[in-house]
This record gives C-alpha cells, structure tokens and sequence, in this order.
C-alpha cells in the first residue's frame, strides 16, 4: 500500500531552519518507512525564514545589506522582492534585523534593544521602489514597541525637554512627544501589510512586555519598567495619530513592533497565515496526506497561541489528517494541544542536557525522535491490519463466544510500503 507523510515543521529557535528540520524529520522517516513517500513543507509564520521561503516560492529576488542590530552594532541582514508580475512587493522579516539570535547571550536585555535596523530595511525597499512591503513580525529580540524602527523613517520621539530618547523600550517611559513632521514621505505612497501572531497585544495582563519580556532575558524588575513604558507609548501614539494600539489584537507582536506598524506607520496587521499560506501550498500537500509531522523548539500551552504546530494541526483536523508534533521541550499546558489538533506529542530529548548540548545535537535529536515516531506509527498500522484480518477470518461461533477453530494463530501482517 502507498503512504504519504507531510513533514511541516517550524524551526528550532537558534538551532536549526525549517528547511533544516525538515530535513532531519525526513530522513528519520525514512529509517523507519524505507519506500514510503514523505512531502517536505517547511513553515515559517512571520519569524526567521520568512523572507527566503516567500522569495523562493514566487521566484523572486535576495538582497543582502548591514544594518543596525538590536544592541546597535552592524549585523548582516537581508530583505527580497517576490516574483511574478503586479506591483513590487517586498519582502522583510523583521528577525533579520532585530531577532532574538542576534543578542548575545550575555547582552539580552529588552530595556535596551532596538529594532533601528527594521527601519532600514524598510528604508532600503523604497529606495529600489517597492509599492508594497510584507512585514514578517516573530522572533524578536527587542521590547521597543517598534520606536527604532520608527525612528530610522523619520520619525522623532521626544522627551520632557524636546530630546530625542535613546533606544530601547525603558526610555519610552519618558516620551513626551511623538514628532510625525520628518517620517518618510515615501510612507504614503506604499501599502505595508504586517503578518503578526493576532493573540499579541501591548497592554495587560497578557501584554507583550510580561509574556515574552522574561524570555528576551528580563528581569522582574525590568519587566514592570518595560510594562510602563509601553503604556506610556501607547499613550502617546493615541494622542498623536487618534489611533489606539493598546489592546488592539497583533500590536504586541515582535516586542510591540506591531503597535509601531499601526499606529505610526499607516500599516495594516494581519493574522500571519492569513499572509504566509497565499505563497505556501500546505493545504494543498495536505489533501495527499496519510499522516503529518509537525515541530517546533517548544510545545506548551502557548503554542494553540499562533505557533505553527498548532495552525498545521487545525488545517490537518479540517482535512481528517492525524498529527505527530516532536519539539525540543515540553511545557507547561501543552495538553491543551489535544484539544487543537495535535494527536500525539513528543520531545525530542532522551535524557537532561544542556542548552548548548541540546542545541549543538539538535538535528541528530530530531532525526532520531522522527525515527521513533514513524516506527511506533508502523506498529499501530500492523495492530490495525492484523485487528482486521482477524475479524475478517473469526468464524461466527467464536465471534458469539463459542470455542474458535480452524487457524491456531494468526500472524501479524506486514504493511508493504
């Protein structure tokens, strides 16, 4: 009989690319299903990886450039043009200015990082003439609410004294004013339309600053600065433009970046597989699905929350396709994934290591837990044709409880892949 399995990972934050995890995946599938037929489709949901796989789905063009990091020094970044004809779009993440694997360990510090280097990139598309921008939002490494990035276009944020306010998410504590008279008036003429995780707002108690600031490497105390400073900012881009980015849903998005995008930039937020699947084809690799293996670095109660295993598993559910999910760390709540999907669940770690460790043997890691996985799913296709083979065989007195005969035994059946 012929087998399909879709292989439809994330990436594991500073460790392996979709594309890589795919591969891995794929390839401890086929330890385990020597001829079975396995369809790579690497995710990306607005973090790392989502410029490339948008300009490598439509053909188009990669451009290189150094722009200023999240603790102000050059890094190497990148943004592209998608293919095919229409007006010129392009494409940029924001993780490839500001992301999270550009801090250093030893500098993640939220107070201080900056998405400056977003603005740049965005700078750089209206240089060649870009008429529209997809702005991929995840990843982050900042907590800025999108200010440097506002900055780089023009924009001016000002203290009590009509300063500009150095960069970095604890000094919008002291914005006083926001100066829209220098943003780039090429701004008016282009369409931004921003793929974000829709269940991230700015303020609150499930406010951007609380839920990921501790992850970017803050403090308790830092987290509380960061909450008031983002209150104030909001404060602020509510009086200067009218428009209200506090609880709007997407504003919390990539350290607030999406407040920015909103309320400052004329942009539009969407709902981020509501931009990456018009340039993906899972659904349609879907439909040819017997099984799908989904993964991601965490699985947890966040990850129903716009994470990839959780949007693969809800299109799976919709096509009637049973989910795998391996992930790097299993986490608190992460039996509400049942509830969205997901139909098993496993890490990928056999025994305590270190980060470092674990990031160092990730694809072996993964290939291995791939492994594992497919070889139990072959065990329950033999319980299952066996299952069958015997109900097909029982002779009728046996089946009413009487004393069976004929066959001894019945062997398990093999599944011919």
């Amino acid at each position: 009989m012929s087998f399909t399995v879709l292989v439809a990972p994330s990436g594991f934050k500073e460790s392996l690319s979709a594309d890589q995890a795919a591969d891995c995946i794929e390839n401890g599938v086929l330890r385990a299903f020597p001829g079975v037929t396995v369809i790579k489709a690497p995710m990306v949901d607005g973090g790392e990886g989502f410029t490339k796989a948008l300009v490598k789905a439509t053909g188009g063009v990669l451009h290189q450039m150094t722009v200023t990091g999240p603790v102000n020094e050059p890094v190497e970044a990148h943004f592209g043009f998608l293919g095919g004809s229409g007006e010129l779009t392009a494409v940029i993440e924001m993780a490839a200015a500001a992301g999270l694997s550009l801090v250093p360990r030893d500098r993640r510090n939220p107070c201080l990082t900056t998405s400056y280097g977003v603005g740049e990139l965005v700078r750089a598309a209206l240089d060649q003439g870009a008429r529209r921008i997809l702005l991929g939002c995840g990843d982050s490494g900042i907590n800025d609410g999108g200010a440097g990035m506002a900055e780089a276009l023009g924009i001016r944020l000002l203290d009590g004294k009509g300063n500009l306010l150095p960069r970095g998410g604890a000094a919008l504590a002291h914005l006083t004013a926001i100066d829209m008279s220098g943003r780039d008036p090429r701004l008016e003429g282009v369409r931004i339309d921003a793929a974000v995780n829709w269940h991230n707002v700015l303020l609150g108690e499930r406010g951007v600053a609380r839920v990921f600031g501790p992850q970017k490497g803050a403090t308790p105390a830092q987290v509380e600065m960061l909450v008031a400073a983002m209150e104030t900012y909001a404060a602020e881009i509510r009086r200067t433009t009218g428009i209200e980015v506090g609880m709007a849903p997407g504003c919390g998005a990539s350290g607030g970046l999406g407040a920015a995008v909103s309320g400052l930039l004329g942009g539009e937020l969407h709902p981020r597989y509501d931009i990456v699947m018009q340039y993906l084809e899972l659904d349609r690799f879907m439909a040819k699905a017997d099984l799908v293996i989904t993964a991601e670095g965490s699985l947890d109660g966040q990850t129903p929350f716009g994470k990839v295993p959780a949007e693969v598993a809800a299109r799976a559910k919709t096509a009637g396709v049973p989910v795998i999910a391996l992930a790097g760390t299993i986490g608190k709540g992460v039996r509400l994934n049942f509830e969205h999907g997901i139909d098993a669940f496993a890490s990928i770690l056999s025994r305590p290591c270190s980060l470092e460790d674990a990031i160092f043997s990730a694809p072996k890691l993964l290939s291995r837990a791939a492994e594992d996985a497919a070889r139990m799913v072959l065990v329950g296709m033999r319980l299952g044709a066996r299952s069958r083979f015997t109900s097909e065989h029982r002779r009728p007195e046996a089946a009413n409880g009487g004393v069976k005969t004929g066959h001894a035994a019945v062997q398990c059946a093999t599944i011919r892949m």
